[in-house]
This record gives C-alpha cells, structure tokens and sequence, in this order.
C-alpha cells in the first residue's frame, strides 16, 4: 500500500503536499487528516468528505462483490487455469495511478506532511518484493478456494480475516484486545468453523469432499495470510519507512501488486498452464468474447476495490477502510444465491448472522475508540 511518488523509494522525501493519515492499531499518538479533522468539526459544511467516504465504501463494496462473482462465473463457464485467477487479481494495477492523481489533485490546500529520514532503496525494494511474493502466494490460495467452494461458502470464510487481524494486530502492532475485539473474534470463528462442518454445503459444486476440506483449508490460510500482510505492512510503514502518508500507503499497493503480477506470470509459465489457455477460451461455455471480457472486468474490479481501499485510508484511516472491507462478504452469499444458484441453508445463515454480528461488533469497538481520541485531541488543542 504505498510508497513516495515523487522519489524513487518508498521512504524518500516529498516535495509534494501530503496529508497524514492514522495508521490501524498504531501505538503512537493518533494523527488525522487535515479533510477527516474538518469534516468532524463541522460535517454540514463539508458534505463532500461525506460524499467521498460514501464514494471509497461503494467501489470497495461494489469492487470486491463483482471481482468475487466474476471468478466463480470464470470457473463455472470451463475455466480452470489457477495461475490466471492469480493473475488478475492483481494485474489491473495500473489503474492506481489514476487514483493517484485525482486523489492528489482534490486536496492542493492541504499541509504539508513532515518528512522523515529518507529509507535506503535497497530496504524498501527488498520489502516490496517479500511482501509482494506473500500477495502472489495469497492469490493463489484463495483461487483454489473459490474453485472448490461455493462461492457463498466461501465469502463467508473470508469473513474471519478481521478476526485474524485482530490477532495479527495485537501480537504485531500492539492494538489492545478489548472485549468487543474478543467477542468479535470468538463470532468469526465460530462462523468459520460452522462452514467447515457443514455437510450439507460439502459437494454443492460437484467435487469430492476432499476438495471441499482442502478449499476451506486454503480459504482460511488466505483470510490469515491477508491480515498478516495487513498487519507487516503496518510494521514497515512505522518501523522502516517512517512515514504514513496517502503516496506511501498508494506506492506499497502499487509495487507489490507488480511484484505479485510477475510471480504469477512466473506461475503460469511454470506450471504449463499457459498451454491450456486457448482450448479454455475456445471451450469457455459463454463464448471466446465473454471469457476475454470475465478475465478484463475481473482485473479491472479489483482494482476498483484497490481504488476504494486507498481512498477510505486518505479520507479516513486504515483501520477503517479493513473493516469495510469485510464488509461485502456477508453480503455476496446473497448475490451467489440470485446468480449461482447456491444453496442458503440453516447453517449458512447462522454463519452469515454470526459473522455480521461479528463485524458489528469489531465495527462498535472502532467507534469508540475514535471517540475516545477526539475527546483526548480536544483536550490537548484546549490546553495548549
């Protein structure tokens, strides 16, 4: 999620105006931007910070729902290849240098961020390329997942990655486990392990049950494997770069999606999958045309969730923009009802209502720690 624009490494100085962002679970005083610290004070005369926010949450909502939808419409036509679901997660990267620039462009008046010392390129290019290969290998995972999934069942595992970063936060990061954390965890968990024994969701998509043990296996190892990302990331952005700035967060996207989209590449060639491209196109059950068009609006979904993900964190923080990124997963069992046909049992339901419960919770916990942060940034802009 980022790195500086305007200089070759991720830490170097800016020579731009940058807002300061919070980063999630922080241990340092809490920092906002200078758009989110004037929409509080008065949010009727600052409608268009609302206006963003509602904007960021719809494309990652919107984003991620279609990007998981199109992937199991990819499988159900005849596709196979896992090296290429990989692959587009993350290869419509591109398209956050858009975001780059009109994100920029709308906030000319903002202060400029301090800079820190600058981090050796060497450093940062080593992390970018480590954290990139973990992306790729996460990919992965979860395109197994989704083939051997419904794709209802397999939203819903998804969901415990905000139960795993809890875990990975408050052992990486230091975020307190507060009791809404705690029960936040003990929901998704439970959720997650309801669909690992429900039998009736197991050979839903015509495959063995072995499949289905080693989808939810890798489902739940991706859902891990994110929030670890999530939570590595944090620690280089405080410990190594130094700096927590809307470029930086942007360039860390950037450049491990391009290290992910090589490993993938690098995946396709080497597994031979590559040779079997062209017979699933011409086989693909909706046409030549709609296989091209399912690989392109895929890629390009993601990167609108990306887009969605670096917006939240400009125009509010991090930790804000993770938990609304949980946010879709209950919600795709729905659309995976209407479209795919898959079944909504009991259990499922259960799952759903236990992970949405969780989310709230999580969500809550959220609340009142901003709330007790602008009680304290109050007091201190009062006293000083």
């Amino acid at each position: 999620m980022a790195g500086d624009g305007s200089s070759s490494s991720g830490g170097g100085g800016s020579h731009r105006e940058e807002v300061q962002i919070q980063i999630a679970g922080s241990s340092k005083p809490a920092t906002s931007s200078a758009a989110e610290s004037s929409s509080q004070n008065s949010p009727t005369k600052h409608w268009h910070w609302w206006l963003m926010v509602a904007l960021n949450i719809f494309f990652l909502v919107a984003g991620q729902t279609a990007s998981t939808l199109l992937g199991r419409f990819y499988y159900n036509q005849g596709g196979n290849s896992k090296w290429m679901s990989t692959f587009v997660q993350t290869a419509g990267f591109p398209v956050l240098f858009v975001a780059l620039y009109l994100f920029r462009s709308k906030s000319p008046s903002s202060p400029r961020t301090i800079s820190g010392p600058e981090t050796p390129v060497a450093k940062i290019t080593l992390i970018y390329i480590a954290l990139g290969l973990i992306i790729a290998a996460d990919d992965l995972m979860y395109s197994y997942g989704l083939l051997y999934l419904p794709v209802s069942t397999y939203a819903l595992i998804c969901a415990s990655q905000l139960a795993f970063n809890a875990v990975f936060s408050y052992v990486l990061n230091a975020q307190k486990f507060t009791p809404l954390i705690f029960n936040s965890v003990l929901l998704l968990t439970f959720s997650a392990a309801l669909l690992g024994v429900d039998e009736d969701s197991q050979g839903t998509n015509g495959l063995s049950h072995d499949k289905y043990i080693l989808g939810f296996l890798l489902t739940l190892g991706a859902s891990a494997t994110y929030s670890l990302i999530l939570s590595l990331m944090q620690v280089t952005f405080e410990k190594v770069i130094k700096r927590e700035t809307f470029s930086v967060v942007l360039n860390m996207q950037i450049y491990t999606a391009l290290v992910a989209t090589l490993a993938s590449l690098v995946g396709l060639f080497a597994s031979g999958e590559w040779k079997t491209l062209q017979g699933e196109m011409h086989a693909f059950g909706a046409g030549k045309l709609s296989y091209v068009m399912t690989l392109l609006w895929t890629a390009i979904a993601w990167q609108i969730a990306s887009v969605g993900v670096v917006g939240l964190i400009f125009v509010v923080s991090s930790l804000f923009s993770n938990v609304i990124s949980t946010l879709a997963l209950p919600i795709i069992p729905v659309f995976a009802v209407v479209f795919f046909h898959d079944k909504m049992d009991g259990v499922k339901i259960i799952a759903m209502l236990m992970a949405i419960w969780g989310f709230v919770s999580y969500g809550y916990q959220l609340y009142v720690d901003d709330k007790k942060a602008r009680k304290t940034s109050t007091i201190v802009e009062e006293n000083s």
